[in-house]
């Protein structure tokens, strides 16, 4: 893994708790922030994946080219052959 140096300014309370968390995890600061930037960075696409999700679910629903093989969901594989 390759890291860069890099700075930013917190809060004084974001500082505190993430001081906080390091020492009850026996973890530095810098391991501890990467790991909350880490976790904070999935969830954000996993909203934007949601987001692109509902704005397709329209052309699912609609678009001849896309529902056609709906009618397939329910058959049995063998059936269909």
């Amino acid at each position: 893994m390759v890291f860069e140096r890099v700075q930013i300014i917190l809060e004084r309370d974001q500082r505190r708790e993430i001081a906080r968390i390091a020492r009850e995890e026996k973890r530095s600061i810098s391991e501890v922030t990467r790991g909350l930037l880490k976790l904070a960075l999935r969830e954000r696409q996993r909203r934007q994946m949601e987001i692109a999700a509902q704005i397709l679910e329209q052309d699912y629903q609609s678009d001849p080219e896309l529902t056609a093989f709906t009618a397939m969901d329910g058959e049995d594989w063998d059936e269909a052959r």
